[in-house]
């Protein structure tokens, strides 16, 4: 089991991604232990002195008016709890309901929630035994995520279900099982565990390293193209990205160049005065991408270690203060950026695609056949480029644009932010098989070049994904089903072997 101390070192989401793999043993440091119950003892205080805080003593959203005496205030909880478990749709995989788990730890003990100890570790003994609440998929407006995350509150109390190492059963059982006791909720306790962006966080972290990998194979497949198409070797030269140094290029140039080193391509020559904008902006359309992708990434993180909680305890200053900073509107701007900056790189692939198959641009046969005459070769699928690259678009479309008001209109926006990473999440898959099929194609390229240019040297790089497409499927020598062949790429290309093996290649 992998242990994990909240200290003082900044998370990251590989920290979120290791945690969604298994159970974590989790704990507080002393100094953090220290700052959360000088929290909860801002709250009692307060409690104690009768002054009005958001869900301590007083009723949520359009309730806020009714005051809750510090008799009351105990009892409540349960319902209050229960009755903010209004998400809906399939469950979240057990993995990334680990995750959210994960990532709720890590915002309560930022100290901002004033949650009780006793509930805190009883989260953190959950987490270890690999007990993880059953979250639903939907019904985040993206101002907080509450009536997902009500749902480990749920849980904490005995309610709702829980995966048990990976076995769906009712809380209760399940607590029972794992050798738990379910937790008596202190006053604003099920707020201080619902009222939180840890599913919009959880997700948007996996999704980050889903696209790091992306990225890697993106990068070594377009190089193979590069090299099967004969592209121009200048179009990487780091002068020409650094004369207009706009974001992510020059670190896009430098990753094909590495992509593209101990070949022979970068001592060629090209007839072409210039090639295909999909080939010569490849610096320009996968700079645009990592910029975007850098963003979401510093943007998430800083929520995984942040206190996003409302009310705020200033724990310090005894202090509790109205926030908003569970709005996450930063994350949801960033991840609509990323899902169009995606279709933009979708784009491009299928246009290199279709150009690998263009012999009077390429200078190979048409439609990469080495038959001629009536041969269809790889032309039929350009049919389901278009397709991928549609379902791509479409996924592009932004979903922070707009919400609807809730809770009497007490909460009048929203950022759905949820919706703009699983959207973008829903992209990938698209997304993988255009590039699997670029890679089908280029490596098909490479075999007709070395036709007309014997000593033609591929980078190591070039000849791992060459290699690694000619172990699924033969080069095509007359006309057969692509679609399989292009699934059997596919299936090749992203196992996550393969997909270390390209990363340490290009180092």
């Amino acid at each position: 089991m992998r242990t994990f101390v909240f200290a003082d070192q900044p998370l990251t989401v590989a920290d979120v991604v290791a945690a969604s793999h298994g159970p974590v043993a989790v704990e507080a440091s002393v100094a953090r232990r220290a700052a959360m119950q000088e929290a909860r003892d801002v709250l009692d205080g307060h409690l104690a002195r009768g002054i009005p805080v958001y869900g301590l003593n007083t009723g949520l959203g359009g309730n806020i008016g009714h005051r809750i005496t510090a008799a009351e205030a105990d009892g409540l909880q349960a319902s209050l709890v229960m009755a903010r478990v209004a998400g809906v749709g399939a469950a979240l995989p057990v993995d990334v309901c680990r995750a959210v788990l994960f990532c709720r730890l890590a915002g309560l003990v930022q100290a901002g929630a004033g949650v009780s100890l006793p509930v805190f570790d009883l989260l953190c003994a959950m987490l270890a035994r690999d007990l993880v609440p059953v979250i639903p998929s939907r019904g985040s407006t993206g101002a907080s995520d509450l009536v997902q995350t009500m749902s480990i509150a749920a849980v904490a109390i005995g309610e709702g279900e829980a995966y048990l190492d990976g076995v769906r059963l009712p809380a209760r059982e399940a607590l029972a099982r794992a050798g738990l006791v379910p937790a008596r909720l202190a006053p604003k306790d099920g707020l201080s565990i619902g009222s939180a962006s840890s599913v919009t966080v959880a997700t948007a972290a996996l999704a980050i390293v889903a696209l790091d990998d992306l990225a890697a194979v993106h990068v070594g497949v377009a190089a193979l193209a590069c090299e099967g198409f004969g592209a121009s070797p200048y179009i990487f030269d780091a002068r020409i990205a650094s004369a207009r140094p706009a974001a992510g290029q020059v670190e896009a140039a430098s990753l094909f160049r590495a992509a593209l080193a101990g070949g022979g391509y970068f001592s060629r020559s090209s007839p072409k005065v210039q090639d295909a904008l999909s080939f010569r902006a490849l610096p320009q359309v996968t700079g645009s991408f990592l910029a975007a992708l850098q963003t979401a990434r510093r943007e998430v993180e800083i929520e995984l270690n942040s206190p996003a909680d409302n009310p705020l305890v200033i724990g310090p200053l005894g202090e509790v203060r109205s926030s908003a900073n569970f709005l996450t509107a930063s994350i949801a701007l960033s991840f609509d950026s990323l899902a169009i900056a995606v279709a933009q790189l979708a784009t491009a692939c299928v246009q290199r695609s279709i150009k690998l198959m263009t012999g009077r641009l390429s200078g190979l046969p048409n439609y990469l056949s080495p038959v001629g005459g009536a041969s269809a070769g790889f032309v039929p699928m350009q049919k389901s480029l278009a397709a991928l690259h549609a379902e791509i678009r479409l996924k592009a479309t932004p979903a922070s644009l707009d919400t609807i008001v809730v809770s009497e209109m007490v909460e009048d926006i929203g950022t759905n932010s949820v919706l703009a990473v699983s959207k973008l999440a829903v992209q990938l898959e698209p997304m993988r098989w255009l590039i699997a099929i670029e890679a089908m194609l280029a490596a098909q390229a490479v075999d007709l070049r070395r036709r007309i240019e014997p000593a033609l040297s591929l980078s190591p790089v070039g000849v791992h994904l060459h290699d690694t497409v000619r172990a699924a499927v033969p080069a095509l020598d007359e006309d057969r089903a692509t679609g399989p062949d292009a699934a059997k790429v596919h299936d090749a290309l992203w196992k996550p072997q393969n997909v270390r093996a390209l990363r340490s290649l290009a180092g």
